[in-house]
Order: structure tokens, then sequence, then C-alpha cells
């Protein structure tokens, strides 16, 4: 049986939870792979480096260099301090070679190649730990694992192909010694063997693609919540973990606010069918949420209702164009260019409406301004909306939800400004005015999640 188990930012944020992390993994049966995220804080101070051009880096690595080094101080005995320090200083330099290179920041992977420094020390940290406790461990970088990635730069995917035969090779043959690799999250190397990043939060995927390249029975996502919830607990007090989940209701949930998992982590597992469990790594005790492909029979209407706030609706007008494709195709490549998420889209005989963050909405109308004049009437913004996701497994497929949903809808004086209806048979998405949105998901979950 083969577990990978992936901790983020806070499992490995302090040597007590890394401390914490080591047991809940010698504690598991049979072989075990690990993925980490860096140390909590430490992706945000290297993106300040990146966005700081003025920041010396000497002094930024000095830093960096001294909250490993006093966690390594706090975790470790003489002798493991210094087999791990000759690693570390390995690593560092590697780090300042990188930071000092003439003409670094022309690259345009050069970003990736800093924001990803975090994983590379955290894993160091955690597996000379390991060693420490008289188990076997070895820290692996995504160079040393194999795991490839293609795509634009901070942007990347995974080849799962490409990361599959990688770590067949550099990976598997380490479970017949009984020794645990501990693997970097959150990027993989691109073509030329420059690092790629997956996107904030992309750990979560970077462990369901070791899960996936090595057939794995599972993979356990461990955080700092004890799982999917019914609803946001700032919102919903009373909102309760879900036990239980399928695939398509995760990714769902993921994808429109919940925080609890990456929504790119479900499709490299959902491949394979290998269930996945989301765990607190602060309570080991509690058995989290487990999703998996199948699907059971429920009374409940709701499984969770999640939401995603400070959005607007971007509205383009264009006579007749809804028969002007290239039109349509023309407004979504410019979004795609500054890479913009579309939360949901909306079409009419005369109008596209977008849905995206409040954030975007300044670069997004430049871009859109530069389409030509003739082919544009109009643009306009509505801000400040927020978009709801009533998730249940087959939730369409049952005679009039859309009817009840919408009367809670109503009941709490909300008027919906943009729906998505029928891309997913679990899911149903509308947007709602954000001073109105509490409202709305606390009748919802008070009424229908759970409900028999």
């Amino acid at each position: 049986m083969i577990t990978v188990l992936k901790f983020g930012g806070t499992s490995v944020g302090s040597p007590e939870a890394l401390t914490r992390v080591a047991n809940i993994i010698v504690n598991g049966e049979g072989s075990k792979a690990v993925v980490v995220s860096a140390m909590s804080g430490i992706t945000n101070f290297l993106e300040s480096i990146v966005d700081d051009p003025n920041l010396k880096a000497d002094d930024a690595l000095a830093s960096f260099e001294k909250k490993h080094e006093d966690v390594a101080k706090q975790l470790f005995d003489d002798k493991t301090l210094a087999l791990f320090m000759a690693e570390f200083r390995e690593r560092i330099n590697s780090f300042a070679d990188l930071l000092n290179r003439p003409d670094a920041r022309k690259d345009p992977y050069f970003k990736d190649a800093v924001v990803s420094q975090g994983e590379r020390f955290s894993s160091l940290l955690l597996a000379h730990l390991l060693n420490k406790m008289g188990y076997k461990a070895v820290a692996l970088t995504s160079e040393m694992a194999g795991i490839v990635a293609v795509g634009k730069p901070q942007s990347g995917c995974a080849d799962l192909l490409g990361t599959a035969s990688g770590m067949t090779i550099n990976v598997k043959p380490l479970f017949d010694s009984g020794t645990v690799p501990v693997i970097t999250g959150f990027y993989g190397i691109e073509k030329e063997g420059r690092p790629l990043t997956f996107g904030r939060g992309g750990s979560d995927y970077s462990a369901a693609i070791v899960a996936n390249a090595l057939d794995a029975d599972m993979l356990e996502i461990w955080t700092d919540v004890d799982g999917f919830m019914s609803a946001d607990p700032r919102i919903i007090p009373d909102a309760v973990k879900v036990d239980e989940m399928n695939f398509g209701e995760a990714a769902e949930l993921a994808y429109f606010g919940a925080k609890v998992l990456h929504p790119r982590t479900i499709e490299p597992v959902r491949m394979k069918h290998i269930p996945l469990k989301v765990r607190n790594s602060f309570k080991p005790e509690e058995p989290g949420t487990l999703i998996h492909h199948l699907r059971k029979p429920r009374n409940d209407l709701l499984r969770s209702v999640a939401v995603k706030t400070d959005l607007s609706i971007i509205t383009v007008s264009s006579a007749e164009i809804a028969y002007r494709p290239a039109m349509v195709a023309r407004i979504i490549e410019k979004i795609a260019e500054i890479n913009v998420i579309v939360y949901a889209i909306s079409t009419s005989l005369s109008t596209i409406a977008l849905l995206v963050h409040n954030l975007d909405v300044k670069q997004t109308l430049m871009k859109l301004n530069t389409l030509h004049a003739a082919d544009i009437e109009r643009i306009d913004v509505k801000s400040n909306v927020a978009l709801i996701c009533a998730v249940g497994d087959n939730l369409l497929n049952k005679c009039g939800v859309s009817g009840d949903i919408f009367s809670v809808v109503k009941d709490a004086e909300a008027n919906v400004e943009m729906i998505s209806e029928g891309a997913s048979d679990v899911s149903l998405n509308f947007v709602v005015p954000m001073d109105r949105m509490m409202d709305v998901v606390r009748k919802l979950h008070d009424r229908y999640v759970g409900a028999a």
C-alpha cells in the first residue's frame, strides 16, 4: 500500500508543528511519500524579493537563512545538525547564485525559481527530523523526483505521463528500502530544466500529481482544518463537517470558494480513482473528509454551500454578439492573455457577461479596450457581488431544485445578478449582491443542508 501525504505551510510552520507531522508520518502504515509546502509566511517573503527590485539580495537571503537555521537548531542534536547543515549550505549557495546572477530578472522563469525555494528547505528539515527519529528519509526536490511541468511562468500544469516516468525511476525504488521520500510541492520542471510553479496553493496539486504518478492507494491532504464543512463557519457558526463526498462535489466546492483544497487537486486522483482524505494535522485523531469516485444515494438536497466574494460582473455589449462566435473568442482571448480567472460566463443576443475578481477589473478593462472600437458598443461593470455555489450530488437532475433554491433567495430579499446552471450536475451557481450574500447562505444552509 502506498500513501501520499501532503502537509501545508501551517503544518510545517514551526518546530512543534514539524514534530507533529513527523509523528503522523511514522505512525502510518505501508509505504509513504510525503509532499510539503514552504513554512508558513515564507512564500510571501520570497514574493517580496521578486516584487521589490530595490531589496538587497544579501539581506533577504540572510533573513531566509536565519529562519530555517533557527528551526533546525531547535529540532536537532549536534550530530543531526551537522548532517543537515551540509545539505542546507549547498542549497543556500545555490539560492544565492540565483539571486546574484547577472540579468537573472530578465528570465521569465525567475519568479518561479525564487518563490519555489521555500519548499526546498522545509522538505530538508522534515527529512532530517525523520532520520533523527530513526527512520530512513531523503529530501527530494522536484528536479530530483522527476516532476515535469508545462505551461506559462507562474501558471504551470503537470505532464502526468512524463512525471510518472520520472518518478518510476527516481522515487519508487526508495520504497523497497523503506525510505520515505520527502518531496517539494508547488512546482515542477519545464523542458529546459527551469522551475515552473503551479500557482498559489499548488502544493495540493503537486501531491495529487505524485499520487497519480505512483499509482497510490490513498492521498491525504493534511492541513489546519478538520475537512470540508457544510458552509464557511465564519458565516454559519453551526456548520458541520462533511464526512464523505464524491470527486465532483469536492471539485465544485474547492473551485467556488471552499479554501480547504486547491481545486486542481481533484483531477489527477479522479483519473485513477485514488481516494483522497482531507485531515487536520493539529488533530490527527480526527478522520477528516473522505473523497472518492463512488456516488451513494442520500436524502439531503444540498451537501454544502460555498461562496466566493469580492467579484465583479463585466458586461460587454455588441450587436448580435450571439451570432458572432469569432467576436466572443476574441474577448476570451484578450482575458486569457493576462491570466485572469473568469468564474462564470453568461450570454444573450447582444451581450456577454464575465465574472472576475474585483482586483482583476482594471487590467481586464484595459485589455478589452484594445478590441476594435467598431465591435464594441459599451462595457459595463457591476462591482461587489458574490458567487454562491450550492452543491449536492446529481443536483440538477432532481425536479424543482432550482425553484426551491431561488425561493430561498427571494426570501433573503436578494436579486440574482447572474446564473450558471448545467455546466455541472452537482452544483447550481448564482451571483447576488455582496450585502445580501450572508443572508442567502444562512437561509440555504438552514433549509436544505442535511435536510431529509
